[in-house]
């Protein structure tokens, strides 16, 4: 008996999902059918019916399924200056949209259904530096975890902390030095960087430091940020946290390296508190260290101290007095980089970017060696990152080929 010939029937495969593929499916009506499920696996059905969002540098796509009978959601920024118009996705009651924004592009989002609100939060986007990224033909520096630090200038404390050196480093030559508060964070995307540059011959042959906040107790939190003794090291305006760097942590590490002596060939870096304790380390020290930069720093009064209000909010103050000179009149030889975002925080111990604006201000005034970014970024280190290896070039700029 002779069995009819089988039919194959062939369903045209889905692209793989991405922000790119997303903006082309949307713009005519038939391509958008069949999009339904390939959505709800890209976002998650969770995270639809809340109201998602998807980034990819200056790429973003907007998603959410609303139910039967409810109203066409809409897309706006919590301001209501911004908004982006929403497609559906036939044959759901899913609406998406996907578009390329400016750089530097910051708001924060929200759906609106009805009188609901949905989903929401901050969007704040920017190309990836191709120093960012790994590069063929680049030798990789090695990243080395250290034994956890127990300090005695902030007793009863102990904290993580990684070296990295590079693939340039030789013994016989002194290595400039960097080194980032908030080491647990940075230690995860700066060697990158510091790999191609120093490659490239844009940064000296560089030893980078990475340590974490203190924490009081026997062993220090994997996530550096909750080490309960941060605010106290970083943001005190003091001495204090500088003993800690030059006179344990330095010498620890010229054990095994050799490092650069001279100012101008250590840079201190940091993000938020590690901001601000980035400045106060130079401007305590100007003898150790020349060069700063501080990420959305935290020149506000969250360590006031004992009249309660001269916490990092008085530097403003200071750099305009001639406390901020020498004694022949002259600015302290530090190089400062600041970086800040027009919606930064704002809350009880001050406005950032007000206080980032003043420091630049203040800076300027003083006849500082300095330079200021300002965005319209949040209280993060996207804007950061997206100009690091333009704030390292600034920075180094008199060293690069060293």
């Amino acid at each position: 008996m002779l069995l009819p010939p089988m039919i194959a029937l062939v369903v045209p495969a889905q692209p793989p999902m991405d922000i790119a593929t997303l903006q082309t499916a949307l713009r005519e009506r038939a391509t958008r059918a069949g999009l339904a499920a390939p959505l709800r696996a890209w976002f998650g059905e969770a995270n639809l019916k809340r109201g998602a969002l998807k980034t990819d540098e200056l790429k973003v796509a907007f998603a959410i399924e609303v139910a039967d009978g409810e109203p066409e959601p809409k897309l706006v920024s919590d301001d209501g200056v911004w908004s982006l118009p929403l497609r559906n996705i036939e044959g759901s009651r899913i609406w998406a949209a996907a578009t390329t924004l400016p750089e530097g592009f910051g708001t924060r989002w929200k759906f609106i259904v009805g009188a609901e609100t949905r989903g929401g939060g901050e969007l704040e986007v920017y190309t990836a530096p191709p120093e960012s990224k790994r590069q063929a033909g680049v030798p990789q520096g090695k990243l080395t975890p250290q034994p956890a630090w127990k300090s005695s200038v902030y007793e009863g404390t102990v904290r993580n902390w990684w070296v990295y050196v590079p693939a340039q480093y030789d013994a016989s030559k002194p290595a400039a030095v960097m080194i980032f508060m908030d080491g647990h964070s940075y230690k995860d995307f700066v060697p990158v960087v510091l790999d191609n540059m120093i490659h490239k011959g844009e940064l000296p042959v560089s030893i980078a430091i990475f340590i974490s906040p203190g924490h009081r107790g026997e062993t220090p939190p994997e996530n550096g940020w909750n080490g309960n003794n941060r605010s106290i090291e970083y943001d005190t305006v003091s001495d204090r946290f500088s003993k800690l760097i030059v006179e344990e942590i330095l010498p620890e590490v010229s054990k095994s390296y050799n490092l650069r002596k001279d100012p101008a060939g250590r840079l201190v870096a940091g993000i938020s508190s590690g901001g601000i304790c980035a400045f106060n380390l130079a401007w305590q020290r100007p003898d150790q260290f020349h060069k700063v930069l501080s990420w959305v720093g935290s020149f506000t009064n969250l360590q006031g101290g004992p009249t309660g209000v001269a916490g990092g909010n008085t530097f403003p103050a200071i750099i305009r007095d001639r406390r901020g000179w020498d004694q022949k009149g002259a600015p302290k030889p530090i190089r400062v980089f600041l970086q800040d975002g027009a919606n930064d925080l704002d809350n009880k111990a001050g406005n950032w970017p007000l206080s980032n604006q003043q420091m630049a201000k203040a800076l300027a005034f003083g006849q500082y060696d300095y330079k200021f970014v300002f965005g319209n970024g949040f209280h993060g280190d996207r804007h950061g990152r997206a100009i690091l290896p333009e704030s390292l070039r600034w920075l180094w700029r008199d060293e690069g080929k060293k």
